[in-house]
Parts: structure tokens; sequence; C-alpha cells
């Protein structure tokens, strides 16, 4: 299984995932929040340059419905020695999609099959698609997947939900399903997607989320009953080759779970699944001392995640003149970070803190405008609250 870490516009900086390849580790990539403009500025620019993600595996990520624009950036990406990059496709951001840019280019599917003719014929890297199903409507999956198949994409990262359901409600493991069915059928192997990689993404929180994740999209493989009604039409038998047993995915993106536990994906890779068969050791990440086979927040966790923090800290205020910038992005972190400590339950100690607890300490730090009274706040949390 291969581990890949989302970008989040504003909070997955080269800073940070710098901190988290070496405090967490368990990455394969991580992808950049998206390039817009043709134009890089100075802070793109910043975030990839190779001297600043220096062990980091990172594929840049470019948005935009201008193959001309998509080359342009591509072609001033391979000059700093990228040889691959994703079109974002997915983001549902309503300043994004009103420019019919991220998933609101995927409701003119004349035009973003134009596109991808124009990039894929022209482009000197290899490119990756992150994509949703369409705007509003399951049907939509089926014609931009017939779309998708005519190119030589080198992975398709499949966010398993529509565009109008933003990041609420029951992803779509049909769609997936549908999808692994086209793209891993190797009855024509002269197909240009016949190599095409397929990841998915959406709601992985957890190890037991993965679990049912994996479950889900089997059962609709192996089950026509379970299907969605826009998959009745797919080809007879093409879901032959895919047999009851067979992994149904080798390769996961992780976006809101990573944020709220940076050890997920290391403790996923550890094979801390409810059905893992063993729960081998592997080697520690993080340098911490702290083994990769832990599947369960600590106390040492706590001091790994405070450490994680610090170098955070520190590398923003290296780079940013004033207090305010930096807090800006210490806070925007804590809107995920803060899910990492506990509630009090009748299994706890009864000195555990209570969710008004923790919150009262997030709203300390939300509070501040100046980093020594920063640190003093959070000092408070890690001191008077539980890490999970």
């Amino acid at each position: 299984m291969l581990y890949y870490a989302a970008p989040m516009e504003g909070i997955t900086t080269y800073i940070y995932r710098r901190a988290h390849a070496r405090f967490y580790g368990g990455i394969d990539k991580y992808f950049t929040p998206f390039i817009a403009g043709k134009k890089m500025t100075t802070r793109e620019v910043r975030d990839i340059l190779p001297e600043n993600n220096a062990g980091v595996a990172l594929v840049p990520q470019i948005l935009t419905n201008k193959a001309s624009d998509f080359l342009e950036i591509a072609d001033r990406l391979a000059s700093y020695g990228y040889d691959t990059v994703n079109l974002n496709l997915g983001c549902p951001s309503g300043t994004v999609t009103a420019r019919k840019r991220g998933a609101g280019f995927l409701g003119e599917p004349e035009a973003l099959d134009a596109f991808l003719y124009e990039i894929y014929e022209k482009c000197p890297l290899q490119i990756s698609i992150k994509t949703r199903l369409g705007i509003s409507d399951l049907k939509e999956w089926e014609r931009l997947l017939d779309i998708y198949t005519r190119y030589p994409v080198q992975e398709l990262i499949v966010h398993t939900r529509l565009l109008q359901e933003f990041y609420t409600g029951a992803p779509h493991p049909e769609a997936f399903a549908m999808a692994l069915c086209r793209l891993r059928d190797t009855a024509d192997e002269s197909a240009r997607s016949a190599g095409t990689a397929l990841c998915y993404n959406g709601d992985i929180l957890s190890a037991e989320s993965l679990s049912d994740i994996q479950a889900s999209v089997a059962a609709c493989i192996h089950d026509p009953g379970q299907r969605d009604e826009n998959n009745k039409n797919n080809r007879t038998g093409e879901a032959a080759h895919i047999t009851l047993g067979t992994p149904v995915m080798d390769r996961i993106m992780i976006g809101r779970g990573l944020l709220r536990n940076p050890a997920l994906a290391r403790q996923l890779q550890a094979g801390c699944l409810p059905d893992a068969a063993s729960q081998t050791a592997s080697p520690d990440p993080s340098g911490t001392g702290q083994a990769a086979s832990d599947c369960h927040h600590s106390s040492q966790d706590a001091e790994t995640l405070r450490a994680f923090h610090d170098v955070i800290l520190n590398d923003y205020r290296g780079i940013m003149s004033g207090d305010l910038p930096v807090l800006f992005k210490m806070k925007d972190l804590w809107t995920y970070m803060i899910t990492a400590f506990t509630t009090s339950t009748p299994a706890q100690s009864p000195e555990a803190p209570d969710r008004r607890t923790v919150e009262k300490h997030l709203k300390k730090i939300r509070k501040t405008d100046r980093i020594p009274e920063y640190q003093i706040a959070v000092d408070g949390l890690f001191r008077e609250c539980l890490v999970r």
C-alpha cells in the first residue's frame, strides 16, 4: 500500500511537509497546494524549491482550465527537476469552481477533453489527475471515466464525492469500483490508459474507516446488486479479473485524517488495521524512539506532537516578519490538530479533561496575538490535556 498526503491550501506548505516527514513519516508522496497562475509567485516558487523539500517525495499540483497556462507552469516545474505534475480537478471551493476550474471544470466535459488532449500531447512531464465524480449527479462519472481512459494518465486520484457534496455525506465506493473495473481491465493492453494507477481519496480518518472503505469497494465489485444505477451499463465481464481476496486498493490519499493525526499513515503502514494478521514493527521514522508498530497515541506521542509543533512554529518565524502572520498559520493548523486531544470517558483517569476543557484551551490559543502568549497557551493545553 502506498500513502499520499493531500494538499491543503495554506497549511501543507514545505515547512509542514518537512516537519511531518521528520517526526512521523509513512508518506510516499506529498502533493503541493495548487499553483494557479503561469507567473508563479515568490511563495509558490519557494514552496517547490528542491532545497526546501529535501527528503520529501513531492508532486506539484496545477489548477487551471487553460492548456497554455498548464504547459507554461509545467515547463517551469521541469526546470526545477520535477518529472510529474498533478492536475487539480477536485477543488470544490466556490471561488475556484465559479471560474470553471478545479471540480468546476468537470461540468464542461467537451472542453475538458480538448484540454487534456493538448496537455498530454505537449507536456514534457508525466501528468496525474485528482478528480471528483462530477458536479451533481453520479451519472456524470461514467462520462468522465470515458474521457480519462483516452489519455496516458500517470495516476488517477479519485475523491469519491460530487462537487455539490463538498466534504459532507457518505462517499460513493461504487464509483471507485467502476473506475477499478475500467482501469484494471487488461483486455486491451495497447490502450493509452493501460498503465494508469488508481488512488482512493475521501474520509480516511482512521484504520477502521480504511477497513470499511476497502470492504465497501470490494462489495461493489463482487456483488452487482450493490452497485449504483449508473454502473449497470458496464461491459460484461469487465470485473471478472478482480477476484475475491484481491486487494482492491493499493494506494490511498489522506487529507484531514493526517492533519488531525499526523501519525496516521505510519500506523496504517505498520499494519494497524482491525483485521491485520499481525502488527509487525517497522523503523521509527521520527527518530524519537517510538516504535511504528504502536498503533495508538500515548504520552510519548504528546512529546512528539509538541516537538513537531515547535519545529513548524520556529521555521515559520524564520521566514515571516512579525507575529501575526506566523500565528495565522499556526491557528489554521490547530483547527485540525486540536482533535488529537481527548475528551473524558469513564475508562479514562478521573483527571482527564472533558471536551469543554479542550475547547477552552483552543479558545485561548485563538485569542493570542503575540507569540509569547501563544506559547503560554499551547503550554497549558499540553500540560492539562491528554493526547489520544
